[in-house]
């Protein structure tokens, strides 16, 4: 899969590298600055849409996307969204990813990034409608060629079918050229579709099966050189001096050089940067966040909660007076710490420098900010820069940052070589950023009936925002000033810590039930550490919370898991339905002796999830046997990736659940790598039994909400088998 740069200036050289042929432009956001009407097509031109499709001489259909592949299946749900309207089947696309562009912009996020499980509900309809209106064209351009009705044209798999015979889309491209393409065709009624709702395989597949797929780490250029950063031990402290003289004996080292965030050793190859980077000797300053270890971090947060001064967050009804009424009232706190993100890929980025031109390879969640970035630390005009979209190798949120571009393109340009520079796993863990830690408070009270009432509920710990408009600002707005950005990100903190939640804090903890009285309160408690959005943001750790509360009101009110959550979310029609059907294969599971079964449900991203949890406790070790998933996502464009998407979450978020912790000794995380930073390996991964319910709405989002409800799943099941109680993230028996 080859990267395409699209943008206005370069598109003639582009189209003619990518074969010319038919071109038809769209705009999925419609916020294309174009001036030209949109859609349009052309066989030849200075201007493309957000996203277009090319139909070659030889009959093949490119399709180009700007959404990244990081493992999620875009290309593929894309690519059939494209294809069911066009009557292309979407294995025989030559499918591309773009490059940057602001035309590229995700309609949900007003700039060009793939994140949020937003990119197959953000393109439902835009896509097919490109597909519809692209067919169309073709056909009008065949009744003119051929001379017929166009009521007498049909089409299948490239083809227009006129009397009993079969003719290329290809035929009609030089004719389609001239027409004016038609904005509203009209769409397949779901009983039609031949691609969409149907199992096939990833149209990354074959690519990623041989070997030919490119991923960052991949790129070769001549002469190119290996970077690595010498970073400090606690996140973000300054260098005071260094001693660099045996790094730059070591063989094959060719640069030592400053960087914002350390020591920058170049050399000829990854292995010579990495052993030479060991030699550099540094010494840095001491900052707030060196006097903070896990324990200081957990009791300040308890200190927040205690004081209960903090923002006030959705305030509905009256909590205090409904607590007074309420027969069952329960209380507690849920701890989770924080966590790396740990793509299989380690941070990467090529950056080459050729006076004032700039190529960058690099697999990112938003390519918007490579052309600003790069364009700031180099000192060349943005509109020079060319941008080439790799695979990602595992995104999670990690990828959605550009301090590895930032650092890369400085290091170019201080040294003249085309550089790639790599974060190791150890800058990865130790360094961040990172999701997170949070300390919730929920008070729940229910009355005789078993009726949620009342539910208080807080959170402390620190704000991811700020620390996004502190790196992607810079990428944003090139020319401003470094105190402007540090002033708008403080100013970021300030507002969120006195005036207002950050949604992505507290995002989770109250919206899946219909309690009429509903109090949510943030307490900001900063400690200086990087953070960054993590797999199912602010739902990572608050259904745990929520969920565990569920079912810990629920045992106190003597009501069953299943009747409870049933009882309490008649608001919900879609979110009840996923609570009834696991709550039916819950009844029905006949579990061995010692196994035990927990359930919670969670909505995020649009999508509801249930999940319940077979799980044994044997000398003191949680064991998950099976999870079995509920989900309804509306329109499963492709159902076997929405159930890969499902697993990837719950063995994610297990992962987390049982051994994700990082810890801080004076300010520096202890953890370095996967021996201390342990993942769920294949013999503790669990059978999973994944249910898709067609609500028959569109679709929702299937990246991340599988992750959620996973962990407090297996601590319901987990009190079932010990009756202990756990509230602490991962999950630790006493």
């Amino acid at each position: 899969m080859n990267t395409v740069n699209v943008s206005r200036r370069r598109f003639l050289q582009s189209s003619a590298v990518a074969g010319g042929g038919l071109v038809v432009g769209f705009s999925l956001s419609g916020c294309s600055s174009s001036a030209m009407p949109l859609p349009v097509a052309a066989t030849e031109g200075a201007w493309t849409a957000n996203a277009f499709v090319q139909i070659l001489p030889d009959n093949t259909v490119r399709f180009y996307t700007a959404r990244a592949e990081m493992g999620q299946g875009v290309t593929t749900g894309l690519a059939t969204l494209l294809g069911e309207e066009l009557d292309v089947n979407p294995l025989d696309m030559d499918v591309r990813l773009a490059s940057a562009h602001e035309d590229y912009n995700n309609p949900l996020f007003g700039m060009q990034g793939t994140g949020g499980s937003s990119s197959t509900r953000a393109h439902f309809l835009p896509m097919r409608q490109a597909g519809a209106n692209t067919r169309m064209l073709i056909l009008q351009a065949a009744a003119s060629d051929l001379g017929a009705e166009l009521t007498a044209l049909s089409t299948d798999n490239g083809q227009v079918i006129y009397a009993g015979k079969h003719y290329p889309y290809a035929d009609f491209i030089e004719s389609a050229s001239t027409l004016t393409i038609a904005a509203d065709a009209p769409l397949k009624p779901a009983d039609e579709f031949q691609y969409i709702g149907r199992v096939s395989r990833r149209v990354d597949a074959i690519s990623k099966s041989t070997g030919t797929a490119e991923f960052g780490l991949d790129i070769d250029i001549p002469d190119l050189h290996y970077a690595v950063v010498v970073r400090p031990p606690v996140a973000g402290a300054k260098k005071l001096t260094a001693d660099t003289a045996a790094a730059r004996a070591m063989p094959g080292v060719t640069d030592v050089v400053d960087v914002a965030s350390g020591v920058a050793v170049v050399a000829e190859s990854f292995w010579q940067a990495t052993q030479a980077a060991s030699k550099v000797q540094v010494e840095w300053e001491e900052t707030d966040l060196s006097r903070v270890d896990t324990a200081t971090l957990r009791a300040d947060y308890a200190a927040a909660l205690d004081a209960g001064e903090g923002v006030e967050g959705p305030d509905e009804g009256d909590v205090q007076t409904a607590f007074a009424t309420a027969t069952t009232v329960q209380e507690a706190d849920y701890w989770a710490p924080l966590l790396s993100h740990s793509p299989m890929e380690p941070m990467n980025a090529v950056v080459r420098i050729q006076g004032e031109e700039a190529d960058v390879w690099t697999g990112i969640q938003f390519p918007f900010a490579v052309a600003g970035l790069v364009s700031r630390m180099a000192d060349i005009p943005a509109e020079n820069v060319r941008f080439h979209q790799t695979y990602l190798g595992g995104g999670f949120g990690r990828r959605g940052t550009v301090t590895h571009l930032a650092e890369a393109a400085d290091v170019a340009k201080q040294t003249g070589k085309p550089i790639q520079l790599v974060w190791t796993r150890e800058d990865d863990i130790r360094q961040g950023p990172f999701r997170p830690a949070s300390l919730m408070r929920i008070k729940a009270g229910v009355d005789e009936s078993g009726q949620l009432v009342a539910w208080d509920t807080a959170r402390a710990g620190a704000n991811i925002s700020p620390d996004t408009f502190r790196t992607l600002l810079p990428a944003m707005y090139p020319w401003l000033a470094d105190f402007l950005v540090e002033g708008v990100a403080n100013a970021s903190e300030m507002f969120f810590e006195n005036f207002s939640t950050d949604e992505s804090s507290t995002e989770g903890l109250f919206e899946d039930y219909d309690q009429p009285n509903t109090r949510v309160t943030h307490m900001t408690v900063d400690h200086g550490l990087p953070l960054t959005f993590w797999r199912a943001v602010g739902h990572s750790y608050t259904a745990f919370a929520k969920e565990s509360m569920i079912d810990e009101i629920a045992q106190a009110a003597g009501i069953d898991e299943v009747t409870f959550r049933l009882q309490n979310t008649q608001g919900s029609p879609r979110r009840q339905n996923v609570i009834r059907i696991a709550g039916e294969r819950m009844a029905q599971m006949a579990v061995p002796e010692g196994h035990h079964l927990g359930m919670a449900m969670h909505h995020s991203f649009a999508t509801d999830v249930a999940e319940i949890a077979e799980v044994s406790v044997e000398n003191g070790q949680i064991r998950v046997h099976k999870v079995t998933c509920v989900v309804d996502c509306g329109q499963a464009v492709n159902p076997d990736i929405v159930r890969s998407q499902m697993e990837g979450g719950i063995i994610y978020g297990l992962t987390a659940a049982l051994y994700g912790d990082l810890n801080l000794e004076a300010g520096a995380v202890k953890e370095s790598n996967f021996h201390d930073y342990r993942m769920l390996r294949m013999n503790e991964s669990p059978e999973i039994e994944v249910v898709i319910v067609d609500s028959g709405t569109e679709p929702t989002g299937v990246g991340e909400p599988g992750l959620p409800p996973i962990a407090p799943a297996v601590a319901n099941a987990v009190f079932k088998a010990t009756g202990q109680r756990l509230r602490s993230l991962p999950l630790k028996l006493a």
